[in-house]
């Protein structure tokens, strides 16, 4: 229910937004960690209902020491300009947008490719930037920072008390979307085995309910991309060879809704194909272009 206060783990408190949609599920998880002098993950969308009741969550005399944005999305992004002028906290994160794209996204965005799916927060702009292995101290506590690319090039999870907090990269509700040029499917895998050793007892997600088994969600999300990745690689041997052709083919019972973030996902996996030369694209890389298969062996990123 939006607009509720739970407690999801010890020391976690969660707050609801109210902007549910089939990206979002219930809404967006705004957590509230510690008591006295708290960090607050993920301020959500720009809606002023939610910092208020963010607001209210705080018990009295409590202090908002630091605003952690797990990724630059509106529904994860919007809210912290608000919530920092409210409470003179800083806000912290990876980077404005684009930061932390590779080579190959960067080029693609260069040459027009938009974002797609829940949209960049152009307007981001953290007042601390946090780099993979660096922390947020408050109080007594220490709140650790990962860098877990592949959702959105900056995108951060967190680490405190065993708890791993994981925006959107690891949900238990759905599979993330992957859309480039910020979305990097590559990256995500990479990503996937890094949250995976850091072996957190627990992931409090994004959007969703908790994940009670961070390794065995874990793996099917890996096993999940990989067959995709091998279904496409398939399809391309039979001479499907357009991102909408391959969409139709692979996702027949996704709503028409939800066939745009379909495709961007098939684009990625065609990226990630790409990078391995186990597919290529004929002429420049490109959502429009044609692929086929490729010779095999995997290419460093260029």
């Amino acid at each position: 229910m939006t607009g509720a206060v739970d407690q999801p783990a010890s020391g976690v408190r969660r707050v609801l937004a109210p902007n549910p949609s089939a990206m979002c599920a219930e809404g967006t998880n705004t957590y509230i960690l510690g008591e006295g002098a708290v960090v607050v993950i993920d301020p959500g969308p720009a809606i002023p209902r939610h910092v208020d009741t963010v607001l209210a969550a705080l018990s009295p005399g409590e202090v908002v020491v630091a605003i952690c944005v797990t990724h630059s999305h509106l529904d994860h992004s919007a809210a912290a300009p608000t919530l920092a002028q409210r409470t003179g906290a800083p806000v912290c994160a990876f980077g404005g947008p684009g930061a932390g794209r590779s080579a190959v996204m960067a080029d693609l965005a260069q040459r027009g490719l938009s974002e797609g799916g829940e949209g960049l927060d152009h307007n981001f702009r953290p007042d601390r930037i946090l780099r993979d292995g660096d922390a947020v101290d408050f109080g007594a506590e220490r709140l650790g920072a990962l860098w877990t690319p592949g959702h959105c090039s900056n995108h951060l999870s967190f680490l405190w008390r065993g708890i791993g907090f994981s925006g959107d990269h690891v949900m238990g509700w759905a599979s993330s979307l992957i859309s480039p040029p910020d979305g990097d499917l590559t990256a995500y895998m990479d990503s996937l085995t890094l949250l995976e050793a850091a072996a957190p007892g627990v992931l409090l997600p994004g959007h969703g309910a908790p994940v009670a088994d961070p390794a065995a969600r874990i793996a099917a999300l890996r096993h999940h991309r990989q067959a995709r990745g091998a279904s496409i690689l398939a399809a391309l041997h039979s001479g499907i060879d357009t991102v909408p052709a391959l969409t139709r083919h692979i996702y027949t019972e996704t709503p028409a809704a939800l066939r745009p973030a379909a495709e961007r996902n098939v684009f990625a996996h065609l990226i990630d194909l790409c990078r391995k030369n186990q597919a290529q694209a004929l002429g420049d890389l490109a959502f429009a272009a044609r692929f086929v298969p490729g010779l095999g062996g995997r290419n460093s990123d260029k």
